[in-house]
């Protein structure tokens, strides 16, 4: 936000160094990004009054003007301005005076122009600083003395020379300080000097303007208060150079009085006001209500919009003329044909602002202050202040009294602020006289009792809510510079432990990253439309996605249910820029609008899970050999070392035969009956929809549920080297060929215990003489225990897998 210096001079006595301002608002919270200094290069330039004017005799489109500069006799000066005329007060640049013009000096000279000398030039306000408007020369009023310098006519206007503008950065919580009065009183209390206010008479609610507007609201919880006030038979014309100058400091566009005079009020004290022409608002009624989903209207800006369900709409008895904290309509904007203008001050939900403003694509000076929160009982002040400034500028009739419809008053809260907690958080001691002298200029009202005082908050500061926020006011203003270091510093008497679950995570980092798969992270906010799409066979149930309330595009409405969108959106940008082995894994937040054990709202999951996917080659292609690409079996493999590495051993793995849209093969992983996860290969139909050239297999965990069952294993256990030898024995088996082999092999770990140690599948076999319906698995086991083992002992082992197998599948020993 832009604040001028000279505009702050009118409520606290600024100190001349603006690097001082800037430094003191900047260390006490309003922080100065930038300092614009502003300057008027006036000399040479003098008051002239044109006598004559005359056609320029070989140009159409120039004149020849006689001008006294009271000297002994008038000059003549060449002008191109459609608007100069006998009589007029110009300012004008003598011989030997410099003007900026489009940003480079340049000196005035005696000139011939098409043959015809010109003893100087006729300004503009463009070419002379003051404003951008270059459409003719700058007229004065009757009041400028011929031949009295520019700066000592402008000097009685109240138009300065020179300005300095800081741009301060207003952090959300200080909606107080989106203005000059807010930042003036932050300076008074920072150099103990006093604020002074605009004297305001703030008129008593009904009066004469009962007799032409009334005014409902129908959601006073987004429209706490309105208030409106009216002054008849205006004259909209120009602003006086004083204002033009305070508005243009701060980079608004001069406009007319009346708007000129609202958004002068609303960067005085931060209240947004609005100004109807009176005679457009149809029925001389207002009302307060909530659009309806697809109403249109056009905005001041000459834009056509559709509206969203829930926006506040000002309305007229026939239709909208405003939206509420955002922008007026154009069907009733003040023009050069308005009498009578009505003014409206209000308060609106910063939410619901907020989210109009965002639906509509529309940021404006109202919004910004409304989307933070305005002073809850200025409406009545500032909309009093602008409209006896209107009846100055522009010679209306103020109608007696004000509409004020408050549905809601507010109530500011009472917080007691122990001073023996001062120096507890603060670590100095701060004296209670200027504890007092700082909330007091602040505008707290201070009541003191024993090693107490009892703080009633002001309206303007809805950021105040406890003890902790008063103890901050007291420090940014005592000055946070003043708060020493300790001379010690202690330190804890042992190194910090990591947490378990960053100790696993640190632990599938290593692993993964050795195995050639890479990092990513991707957005968390996705399509409603690929949100449900991926959902259900993801993470095994349908539940509904999440929505956010304030989409930031169409593209990103819903908060992700898994993170394989993302993961097959960074494989189709590697795959499209000449990539081919692609190896990546992600460790990211999904949500359901479900319950979960690790909710942290109800009704809504959010937990950790960890991707992994692959596509494209197995091993780079060499000169000794072929390669092939990735297939589900290589990802199950590294799926089931990282579960090795995380020591669960014991994962259930169940298989689902059929296809899916989703996926064409997929396993469910178990530990207990807790599902953790799934490996899947995607369907060929996504796999083409995305632009991938080869197969796409992927693993998701649950890595919430993971951590809670591995870290129980990550203590060390000692395990003695076994000092007697082990038995290795192998069987094959011919099995249905459908069958899976997962179920014989936990059947092996369950009837070999305790002497089987191990079992793996090392030969897959399939022939014609076993027949099409058949095939053969063939098991390592290994025996051991803390003695030695008998043949015997072994044998009967094996004997009781096979008999065990044969129970199970039918399976018969293959010789």
């Amino acid at each position: 936000m832009k604040v001028s210096c000279n505009w702050l001079k009118d409520y606290v006595d600024v100190p001349p160094d603006s690097t001082v301002v800037a430094d003191l608002l900047t260390m006490c919270g309003l922080e100065v990004e930038n300092v614009e200094y502003k300057g008027l290069a006036l000399e040479g330039i003098i008051v002239g009054r044109v006598l004559s004017v005359r056609p320029h005799p070989k140009a159409d489109r120039l004149t020849l003007c006689d001008v006294d500069l009271g000297t002994d006799s008038p000059v003549q000066i060449v002008c191109g301005a459609p608007n100069v005329a006998t009589g007029q007060r110009v300012p004008v640049a003598t011989i030997g005076s410099t003007l900026q013009l489009n940003g480079r000096p340049v000196r005035i000279r005696k000139a011939k122009l098409r043959g015809e000398s010109s003893m100087g030039m006729i300004c503009s306000e463009d070419e002379l600083g003051l404003s951008d408007d270059h459409s003719g020369i700058m007229v004065l009023d009757t009041s400028a003395c011929v031949g009295e310098p520019l700066a000592v006519y402008l000097g009685r206007l109240g138009v300065s020379i020179s300005d300095t503008v800081l741009d301060v950065a207003i952090t959300p919580n200080r909606p107080d300080a989106t203005c000059h009065i807010g930042v003036a009183r932050d300076l008074a209390a920072l150099t103990q000097r006093e604020l002074h206010l605009p004297k305001v008479t703030v008129p008593a609610a009904g009066g004469d303007i009962a007799k032409y507007i009334d005014v409902e609201i129908e959601c006073p919880e987004l429209c706490g208060r309105y208030v409106a006030m009216m002054v008849r038979g205006v004259r909209v014309g120009t602003s006086p150079p004083w204002l033009k100058q305070r508005l243009e400091a701060i980079g608004l566009r001069p406009i007319n009085n009346v708007v000129d005079s609202t958004n002068f009020v609303m960067h005085e004290s931060g209240q947004p006001l609005h100004a109807f022409d009176y005679d457009r608002i149809a029925g001389q009624h207002i009302f307060v209500r909530t659009a309806i989903a697809g109403e249109e209207m056009t905005t001041l800006d000459g834009k056509w919009h559709t509206l969203t369900g829930g926006a506040v709409l000002i309305c007229d008895s026939e239709r909208p003329v405003a939206i509420g904290g955002v922008m007026g309509g154009a069907n009733s904007e003040v023009d050069d044909n308005t009498t009578n203008v009505l003014i409206e001050s209000a308060w609106f939900d910063p939410s619901s602002t907020r989210k109009s403003a965002r639906a509509l694509g529309v940021q404006t000076d109202a919004s910004y202050r409304f989307e933070r929160g305005v002073d809850a009982s200025g409406q009545a002040r500032a909309a009093a202040r602008c409209t006896n400034l209107i009846a100055e500028l522009a010679g209306g009739t103020l109608v007696e009294g004000l509409i004020d419809v408050h549905p809601n008053p507010l109530e500011m809260p009472q917080i007691s602020l122990r001073l023996a907690r001062i120096p507890v958080i603060l670590g100095i001691e701060v004296p209670q006289d200027d504890i007092e002298r700082i909330l007091t200029a602040l505008g707290f009202g201070i009541r003191s009792e024993e090693n107490m005082l009892h703080c009633s908050v002001p309206s303007w500061r809805p950021d105040v809510h406890q003890e902790i926020d008063l103890i901050e006011e007291v420090a940014r203003i005592y000055g946070y510079d003043k708060i020493a270091e300790p001379r010690v510093i202690p330190l804890p008497g042992s190194a910090p432990l990591p947490r378990p679950v960053d100790l696993l995570r640190e632990r599938i980092h290593s692993y993964l990253n050795g195995r050639g798969f890479r990092e990513i992270y991707t957005n968390s906010l996705l399509k409603r439309s690929e949100a449900e799409c991926f959902s259900h066979d993801v993470i095994g149930n349908a539940y509904p996605v999440v929505e956010t309330l304030n989409a930031v595009s169409k593209s990103m409405t819903t908060l992700r249910p898994t993170l394989l969108p993302g993961l097959l959106h960074v494989m189709q940008h590697n795959s499209h820029h000449g990539q081919s082995a692609l190896r990546f894994y992600e460790f990211g937040h999904v949500f359901h609008e479900i319950d979960h054990e690790a909710a942290y709202i109800d009704g809504y999951a959010e937990y950790e899970t960890l991707i992994m996917g692959a596509s494209g080659p197995l091993h780079p292609q060499s000169w000794d050999g072929k390669t092939r690409n990735v297939d589900f079996f290589d990802l199950k493999g590294d799926v089931e070392a990282l579960l090795e590495t995380l020591h669960l051993m014991h994962v259930r793995m169940e298989p689902r035969t059929e296809a899916s849209p989703l996926t064409t093969h997929c396993i469910t992983l178990y530990l207990g009956d807790t599902r953790v996860g799934s490996v899947a290969q995607l369907s060929e139909a996504i796999q083409q929809g995305w632009s991938l050239r080869t197969p796409v297999c992927f693993a998701e965990f649950n890595w919430t549920r993971l951590v809670l069952h591995a870290k129980k294993q990550l203590e060390p256990h000692y395990m003695p080297v076994n000092r007697y030898p082990v038995v290795d024995r192998d069987i094959a088996v011919v099995i249905p060929r459908l069958q899976p082999v997962g179920p014989l092999l936990k059947m092996i770990h369950k009837v070999g215990t305790p002497l089987l140690q191990r079992v793996q599948v090392f030969d897959l076999y399939e022939a014609e003489r076993l027949g099409v319906s058949k095939k053969s698995v063939a098991f390592a086991l290994r025996f051991g225990a803390q003695r030695t083992l008998r043949d015997a002992e072994v044998e009967n082992a094996v004997n009781r897998i096979v008999n065990a197998l044969h129970e199970l599948c039918g399976a018969q020993l293959r010789s």
